[in-house]
């Protein structure tokens, strides 16, 4: 009897046949190039065009996992900000009722290896081209009007800022996120960090991207199934 894992390598490889050359070249290289080993958080954003740039930066520089955290605000997707970003990363909702939301997303941010540090205009925090590499990093952004919460500040590893030479206080967040993750995804590159992914979530990837880049994929592979069973 098959395992899953070989099952589902013989899913890949029957739904490559439905895909050009072209687009599997295109598939590999991002995959090459995606990580979990940095995330982006967003804390109670309010314009929906904001967190979704937000999404599409990540997903352009190859940050597979977004954390929305919704308080007051709840994320709302603006298809035309996203351009189909969102289709191939992982948005994880931290949304439950009566419950310190930011509180249970550091929970689990730990709980998987992150250290987290907060985003804030003070200049008395490290300047993000000068942060520590060699943890797993989370990266939390406040909303537009009121910043970061006291919770994820007081309780955060560390803080870092953007050096601003003008007389504005601060980028817009999504210009804020662009700015501080290529920084970060910069520099790591040029390490021999070991920040790409494991060849098991690879291959989770490569099936899930696999049965949306497909029509009808659902229905190829039921009748593939059947055929080696």
């Amino acid at each position: 009897m098959k395992t899953q894992t070989e099952i589902d390598q013989l899913v890949i490889q029957h739904l490559l046949s439905f895909v050009s050359e072209k687009r599997i070249q295109t598939m590999e290289r991002v995959l090459s190039n995606r990580t979990r080993y940095v995330t982006l958080v967003l804390e109670d954003i309010y314009q929906s065009q904001n967190a979704s740039a937000a999404v599409r930066t990540c997903e352009c520089l190859g940050v597979q996992d977004i954390h929305i955290i919704e308080k007051v605000s709840s994320y709302a997707v603006n298809r035309k900000v996203l351009k189909g970003s969102n289709k191939w990363m992982n948005i994880i909702k931290h949304k439950e009722k009566n419950q310190d939301n930011t509180a249970l997303c550091y929970q689990h941010l730990r709980s998987a290896g992150y250290k987290i540090l907060v985003t804030d205009p003070d200049p008395d925090g490290v300047p993000i081209h000068q942060i520590d590499l060699s943890q797993k990093m989370a990266l939390v952004m406040g909303n537009e009007y009121e910043g970061i919460s006291d919770y994820a500040l007081r309780h955060a590893d560390q803080k870092v800022h953007i050096p601003m030479y003008g007389f504005t206080e601060s980028f817009n967040i999504s210009v804020s996120a662009a700015i501080c993750l290529q920084t970060i995804l910069h520099q790591l590159r040029q390490t021999s960090i070991n920040w790409q992914l494991p060849e098991t979530e690879i291959q989770e990837l490569r099936l899930n991207w696999l049965r949306k880049s497909v029509r009808r994929s659902d229905l190829i592979e039921q009748e593939f199934l059947r055929t080696i069973q």
